[in-house]
């Protein structure tokens, strides 16, 4: 990793925070990208505490909003810049929601798909230039077993009636995998890869609300492994020179595994990009 440059989103906790600290560790460059400026300073402070020399940079962004999405993308150029970088090796799609009750986007688009899709849809676009500069640029996006047996009407998902906060994160994660094998079969100058951490141990549905859900995942999180664990996998996917993706896109425990049939559909990929392309306003 010495000299590689990373962006990590939703850098604050969980597989985020764990990711920063790893890679800086291993001597990348980081950028992690938090949405409260208190746990982006702690963030910092833990990373330096442990390893005092790695460089890493926290930016400030909510991903929920696309014009910060954008201002980030603007930002990270500039701080690459600063620090003698003129591309970016590898962007880490971490940061997601789980919403036990609809909100909207200041966008007017459904939270979870707006976070957990767009949001990622939007910021590698962004950052295309900088990473087709790499030699060998790699968009690793964090999805999830959830996606499987998850039905999906694209027509509904920007605003979807009626809300169900598990189908809302679910068909989110499936839209990561279509994103992931979509990218790759319209850039030919990096590859795109989903991983699936398993179950971990982390926030992710008790600070979507207090309903049933988060009753439910302070049980089941117990029962989660370490955010060490995916970690790994994201290690490997971003060191390794060559990866083998004959078999799939889709991978945990350092392994590719095969996702749901739906995941590889490739009408409903370029379907999907269609309709990224028109939420987001890029032509």
């Amino acid at each position: 990793m010495t000299g590689k440059t990373i962006v990590v989103t939703g850098a604050t906790s969980g597989i985020g925070l764990e990711a920063a600290e790893q890679f800086a560790r291993q001597g990348a460059f980081v950028i992690g990208v938090g949405r409260s400026a208190v746990k982006n300073q702690q963030a910092v402070e833990k990373i330096r505490k442990t390893n005092p020399k790695g460089e890493v940079v926290y930016l400030l962004a909510d991903l929920a909003h696309q014009s910060q999405v954008q201002a980030l993308a603007g930002i990270i150029h500039s701080v690459l810049a600063e620090h003698g970088f003129s591309n970016l090796d590898i962007l880490i799609n971490n940061a997601g929601v789980y919403l036990e009750k609809k909100q909207k986007s200041e966008d007017g688009i459904e939270m979870t798909f707006s976070v957990n899709h767009l949001a990622p849809f939007l910021l590698t676009h962004a950052l295309m230039p900088l990473l087709e500069s790499s030699t060998n640029p790699r968009v690793l996006t964090l999805s999830s077993y959830s996606h499987r047996n998850t039905p999906i009407n694209l027509k509904r998902i920007a605003n979807p009636r009626p809300y169900f906060g598990l189908l809302a994160y679910k068909r989110s994660k499936l839209c990561n995998i279509l994103f992931t094998y979509e990218l790759n079969r319209r850039s030919q100058a990096l590859l795109a890869l989903a991983v699936d951490p398993g179950l971990v141990n982390t926030d992710i549905a008790i600070k979507g609300g207090r309903g049933i859900s988060a009753l439910v995942w302070r049980r089941r999180r117990l029962k989660g492994t370490s955010a060490n664990v995916p970690v790994k996998t994201l290690l490997y996917l971003a060191g390794e020179s060559q990866i083998d993706t004959s078999h799939s896109y889709y991978f945990r425990d350092c392994h590719a595994i095969t996702p749901s049939r739906n995941a590889r559909r490739m009408d409903l990929g370029k379907n999907l990009w269609t309709l990224s392309n028109r939420l987001t306003g890029i032509s």
